[in-house]
């Protein structure tokens, strides 16, 4: 490290190059945290900052929740924060949630809202919904994103939404003020901010990315020639991450896959809705670390995770006009393949020279998985090409049921006053 001539510590050779068609906000140096905070501070007077945070009852027996908790109780510019609990019906577990949660405050004292989305209240709601022909989909990350962005517009108190995971093992105050800060700032004008870092301990990380959702990017530019959407996904480094921001009306006309799409179908969301001069990606963090899947072959795992992505990624081109037929997509996984051997052969060289373990069976082996993935989810959508509806935005469902987003409000109230 060197220091600038004002005393700011930057590195040697400071990664400040943009690429893409989006701006790319680098982290250089070591971050002034206090001066983040203090500054986000005084933006949420205009500016409030909703924090909405998708969570499992299991990952209270885990480390990473417990440390995010911690940090967050030294949080103090953030408006609301909203726990959208799934994957119990049990009120103990539900309470249990809630207590862990207890002294994570708001810059005005008040306490997280915790929706409990297997609880009689939001079931009932989500019955409703399916009996307008709203489906919400089922029980999953993107429905406990989508019903907590709900319960923000619903309350109309914050004018920004950030999200993350709650499987970060490293969890630092710093990610959350970097993923704020480009929205909550009045003088950027950004609507959406997608979080990125890096994915480097004693070896790679990030596999569905490195070997996946890069090289079919780019299998997919070979074969089609340049397109605007793929041109906007490749600008993101890290478009798998699970951290964003985004305004409440963008959130509003957004619609959210219910699987593991989530992520690339949000972002083909804000390319529909939004402009590329309004879109950011901003480094969090020097380096992230959460909970890693299992490869497996046979629909679970990564397979299953890349599945789903593959099958968001082939709908959203369709949506486009790109025609997809069986001599397309054995070009297409071909084409993959291809680029995804390039790459295990450039990662090998990368993890050689910075002395990192790297199992070149393994990366191969990912490769062929992903494939048979791909072909998978090709398949899928010649058999049916709408394939699972998103759910639907919340534009739409205020139109169908204009008191629906009051009755949430209500029912999480009601649920958050359980003794």
């Amino acid at each position: 490290m060197r220091r600038s001539p004002k005393g700011v510590s930057v590195s040697a050779v400071a990664d400040f190059h943009q690429t893409g068609v989006i701006t790319t906000l680098h982290r250089l140096g070591e971050p002034d945290l206090a001066r983040l905070e203090r500054e986000l501070r005084r933006f949420a007077e205009t500016r409030p900052i909703a924090l909405v945070l998708p969570c499992l009852h299991s990952e209270l027996r885990g480390d990473a929740l417990k440390g995010i908790i911690d940090q967050l109780k030294g949080v103090d510019y953030l408006k609301q924060v909203v726990v959208s609990v799934s994957g119990t019906e049990r009120r103990d577990e539900y309470l249990e949630m809630r207590a862990a949660f207890e002294g994570v405050r708001t810059l005005d004292g008040q306490p997280a809202t915790l929706i409990w989305n297997g609880g009689p209240r939001l079931r009932a709601l989500y019955d409703r919904l399916r009996e307008e022909g709203l489906d919400p989909g089922q029980d999953g990350k993107g429905r406990s994103v989508w019903i907590a962005y709900g319960y923000v517009l619903a309350t109309d108190r914050a004018r920004v939404i950030a999200l993350h995971d709650c499987d970060i093992r490293d969890y630092r105050r710093e990610l959350l003020a970097r993923l704020c800060y480009p929205l909550a700032n009045p003088n950027m004008n950004y609507e959406f901010a997608k979080g990125y870092y890096g994915r480097v301990a004693d070896r790679l990380y990030g596999r569905v990315t490195r070997l996946f959702m890069t090289p079919f990017l780019r299998a997919m530019n070979s074969v089609l020639g340049r397109h605007p959407l793929l041109e906007f996904l490749d600008s993101f480094r890290f478009p798998l991450a699970g951290e964003c921001a985004m305004t409440t009306e963008l959130a509003r006309s957004t619609r959210i896959p219910s699987d593991w799409g989530l992520e690339v179908g949000m972002l083909a969301e804000v390319y529909r809705n939004s402009s590329l001069k309004r879109t950011c990606q901003v480094e969090i963090v020097d380096n992230y670390d959460h909970k890693h899947r299992e490869l497996s072959e046979s629909g679970g795992g990564l397979h299953r995770m890349v599945v789903d992505i593959g099958a968001s990624l082939i709908r959203n081109l369709a949506s486009y006009g790109v025609e997809f037929d069986a001599g397309f997509l054995n070009t297409l996984s071909v084409a993959y393949v291809r680029m995804a051997q390039d790459a295990v052969a450039r990662y090998s060289d990368l993890a050689a020279l910075n002395g990192l373990n790297f199992d070149r069976h393994e990366e191969e082996l990912a490769v062929e998985t992903f494939s048979e993935a791909l072909r998978a989810s090709g398949l899928s959508f010649v058999r049916d090409p709408m394939g699972a509806p998103q759910i639907p935005n919340w534009n739409r469902v205020t139109s169908a049921l204009p008191d629906f987003l009051d009755d949430l409000e209500r029912a999480a109230l009601s649920d958050s006053e359980i003794g």
